[in-house]
């Protein structure tokens, strides 16, 4: 096939790159480990953790999933974590188990979190403390047969862990009353872990290394499968995009994306261990003020994030001075997981002197497919090139490949793509066009220099942040409750989340009210997912055989909330 874009890579940017580089992520962490040992890798409220206490940590996790608990290989681990240092330590010890890791959002209710855990058959769970209440009410119903618990400052040093943890569950009561029978503390686990003579277990390019959860462009989560070879590939056509503009052993990148979610998963965590270089983590970058004060304690040479946090950035007061304390030491900034927006763009551009990078991906590609220039000189608007090794297709409804200029579904073949959804054969058939290539479920094109641009998104998928809410899910969810004949769900620009969700509600009972259907839906659903705006009708605009018309809603929802 024609590769327009080949001719617009930056020098020095190859063309392809060996997919097989590593035989499996784990040999690219023991690489790294025995590289850069004594180099930082973690650093979170001040708390530095080394590449010799990952790989120790992980190691002795490891024995006690394995060698303590007998899990076997392939069964999966839950984590419910989001930055925090035990995150690299369960996750990396993990995968040298020879389980698969299974990423679950924190903010999930017990619901949604129960249907997560069923569906992968997870045999253990990780999570932190603050959300523990959740997991017992989800557990009962699932086949979770252990569970590891930690605390904030669990990894921390004695004095400081101690404080820590006292503070935050009774200074600032942000640890709810929980119970869950045989629970094992994380740092129990990591001592009967350095018990084991456990040895290891033999990991290749073809183990599952994560079932990444994704609506896809249905409302149904499915769990991409992605091996331990889509991983390292991913990896090393992110190296080979961006290496020229890193140096390896030197880097710090800050980490506000949480890692459950596969762009920072993939671009922050393990891109810059394999570089060896530092994870900031920011755990709770909704404290705004709190980040900001941490961007000028700390230099970091790299920082990746979606539109809606770089936009809330440079509307904090104190953001200017980011700039002056990182002095000469921003190299890249990255954007992904939802449009970036040219003004917040040009805005960062002046303030930090150094522009957005933006790049396209979907975690069915573990994610990263395209990205623009590393040596970009400004916000071009652009999608960007396909990464070396990816082929990238525009086809019609037939299947058919359209000329340059032309819009059709953006497709995606490379080392990097899913071998499919987990326990759902028909999804994953219906994912792939003949010829073995992925389709996004966006509209696109090429320009005449081969950089994709997009167009619009095939369906109705509403991004919140960066975060994707299913309007079938949540008009499901709105159906349960007795007062609701009908729904429908969509999403409307928003200044500061890119999109919010706005939901059309038909009554069965005259007596409901916003309130009571906002209370019912907050049972259910993670917070971004919840509809900012709730509007009763008299009818829904439906096709012939009973579909609410989403364009058509979104058309009449414009106008003040």
């Amino acid at each position: 096939m024609e590769k327009p874009w080949l001719g617009a890579y930056p020098p020095g940017v190859p063309t392809e790159i060996d997919a097989r580089a590593y035989a499996s992520l784990n040999a690219l962490f023991e690489r790294s480990f025995e590289r850069f040992r004594e180099h930082p890798a973690f650093v979170n409220f001040g708390v530095t953790l080394s590449y010799d206490d990952i790989d120790r940590r992980s190691a002795a996790f490891a024995a006690f999933l394995a060698g303590e608990l007998g899990l076997a290989r392939g069964e999966r681990v839950a984590l419910i974590l989001p930055n925090v240092l035990q995150y690299p330590v369960a996750m990396i010890g993990a995968l040298r188990a020879g389980l698969v890791v299974v990423n679950v959002s924190p903010l999930y209710t017990a619901r949604e979190l129960e249907q997560q855990l069923a569906d992968c058959g997870a045999s253990a769970v990780v999570v932190l403390e603050n959300f523990a209440r959740t997991l017992q009410q989800a557990l009962p119903r699932t086949a979770v047969r252990h569970v590891v618990t930690t605390r904030l400052g669990d990894l921390f040093p004695p004095l400081k862990r101690v404080l820590f943890n006292l503070a935050l569950k009774h200074v600032k009561r942000a640890v709810p009353a929980w119970h869950i029978a045989g629970a094992i503390p994380f740092p129990e686990a990591l001592e009967r872990g350095r018990a084991c003579a456990w040895r290891g277990a033999h990991v290749g390019p073809d183990d599952v290394a994560f079932l990444q959860y994704t609506g896809g462009t249905t409302g149904r989560p499915k769990g991409a499968i992605l091996t331990h070879g889509n991983m390292v590939a991913n990896v090393e056509q992110t190296v080979a995009w961006i290496g020229a503009a890193l140096s390896q052993g030197e880097e710090t990148v800050l980490t506000a994306l949480p890692l459950y979610h596969v762009f920072a998963l993939t671009a922050n965590l393990l891109v810059f261990m394999r570089l060896g270089g530092c994870n900031l983590l920011i755990t709770n970058p909704r404290d705004l003020r709190g980040l900001v004060r941490e961007m000028r304690r700390r230099r970091f040479s790299a920082i990746t994030g979606v539109n809606t946090l770089f936009k809330a950035l440079l509307e904090e007061r104190d953001f200017g001075s980011v700039r002056q304390a990182n002095a000469g030491a921003l190299k890249l900034a990255i954007s992904g997981g939802m449009a970036l927006e040219r003004e917040v763009a040009e805005r960062w551009q002046q303030i930090m002197g150094v522009p957005l990078i933006e790049g396209y991906g979907l975690t069915e590609a573990s994610p990263i497919v395209a990205a623009n220039r590393f040596d970009a000189r400004e916000f071009t608007g652009k999608l960007g090139l396909p990464l070396p090794s990816t082929e990238v297709a525009i086809l019609d409804e037939r299947g058919d490949e359209l000329p340059r200029g032309e819009v059709g579904e953006i497709c995606v073949r490379g080392p990097q793509v899913m071998h499919g959804y987990w326990n759902a054969p028909d999804e994953t058939e219906g994912a792939f066009a003949p010829g073995g290539w992925l389709r996004t479920g966006d509209l696109g094109r090429f320009d005449e220099g081969g950089a994709l641009e997009f167009v619009d998104r095939k369906k109705d998928v509403i991004v919140v942040s960066g975060f994707k809410v299913y309007p079938s899910e949540l008009e499901g969810v709105a159906m349960l409750h007795p007062a609701v004949k009908d729904a429908g769900a969509v999403g409307i620009p928003d200044p500061r989340s890119g999109e919010m969700v706005a939901l059309f509600v038909v009554k069965n009972d005259p007596r409901l009210t916003a309130q009571a259907l906002r209370e019912h839906l907050a049972q259910r659903l993670a917070r971004y997912k919840q509809p900012r705006r709730i509007e009763f009708r008299e009818t829904l605009p439906k096709s012939p055989i009973g579909k609410v018309l989403h364009r058509e809603l979104r058309s009449s929802a414009a106008g003040p909330a």
